[in-house]
């Protein structure tokens, strides 16, 4: 990982293995990983651009789903795994994310002859705005650019419009950075408002209603200031596919049982990191000029350790 502030001066470089044994990165784009984990399954499994209309909880405890296309299905149990605008969470009673005061851009740069770049993380900070890159693949470099705003703006799918607009935020940055942007397709760039849901225990609806259960950003969205959305939901999985399988193979537990225990398993996991991912990126982008300058000449380069940094990636499973 290299960090450096927006004049391109390096202010911290380090060696996961080196600060810490247990650390590794690894970085992968998600069509990649949806498209791996898709393959698994058995032909026809999935039923795609299934947009719900609505959701209807039925007296036997089977709920109907009905889609915008007309259709209609009649599942046993469903697994809300329906991302930020889950329209499953919002029918069990869970608000609307809240936006936290930034956007970002992202993007997808393509290399056909191959990335330049070493495998590392890289982190540019400057004052309420941010930006990063990394290789997902030996020809793919994915970048973000993190910048405050008092609200989220209007919704804009003019891709080259948000690719011009990304650029204009750090013209005078490193001109590495300036030239993935240029080899990113358009298409590829999208602009996001950055929002999360805080899970207060006693206060926030259950994770489950009967053989309704929420996995992923459908129940707890984050802020990606620590990497760790879409891991978590990949934990959810697992630790949801070990309760489930375990109802569904003996008689001692229901199905709603292993949805509660489920939820009790993972909201202590959850929660905590919901707010810390909040506070960093707070941190992140502070725009004052002398907090700032403490940030990149003390704070990074002599006060961070990489081992306690990373502490929340941590998370080990039985085998299924």
């Amino acid at each position: 990982m290299v960090v450096k502030s927006e004049d391109g001066r390096e202010l911290r470089a380090f060696n996961f293995k080196q600060e810490d044994q247990s650390q590794e990165v690894r970085a992968v784009e998600r069509r990649v990983l949806l498209e791996t984990l898709a393959a698994q399954l058995p032909p026809d499994s999935i039923q795609y651009s299934s947009r719900l209309a609505r959701i209807e909880a039925s007296p036997n405890g089977d709920t109907l789903l009905e889609f915008k296309d007309g259709s209609k299905l009649l599942a046993q149990i469903v697994i809300g795994c329906d991302g930020i605008r889950s329209p499953i969470a919002k029918w069990m009673g869970f608000a609307e994310p809240k936006y936290v005061g930034h956007c970002a851009f992202r993007g997808l740069a393509s290399y056909s002859n191959g990335q330049p770049f070493e495998p590392r993380v890289n982190y540019i900070y400057g004052k309420g705005l941010r930006a990063g890159y990394v290789p997902v693949s030996p020809t793919k470099v994915y970048w973000f650019i993190c910048f405050n705003s008092s609200s989220p703006g209007p919704k804009t799918t003019d891709s080259t419009m948000l690719k011009k607009q990304a650029k204009e935020l750090v013209e005078n940055w490193p001109p590495e950075l300036l030239d993935i942007m240029d080899s990113t397709p358009d298409d590829t760039v999208i602009k996001t408002p950055l929002v999360d849901r805080w899970l207060w225990p006693a206060i926030s609806p259950s994770v489950s209603a009967g053989r309704v259960v929420l996995v992923g950003d459908a129940w707890h969205p984050m802020t990606p200031n620590l990497g760790q959305g879409a891991c978590c939901a990949l934990e959810d999985s697992v630790v949801l596919a070990k309760k489930l399988a375990a109802a569904i193979n003996s008689n001692d537990t229901s199905v709603e049982e292993a949805f509660e225990s489920y939820g009790s398993e993972r909201w202590p996991r959850v929660f905590p990191l919901t707010i810390r991912a909040n506070l960093v990126g707070s941190v992140l982008q502070w725009d004052n000029s002398l907090v700032c300058s403490i940030r990149n000449n003390i704070v990074i380069p002599k006060l961070v350790k990489l081992g306690p940094l990373l502490e929340h990636t941590n998370f080990t499973s039985e085998s299924l």
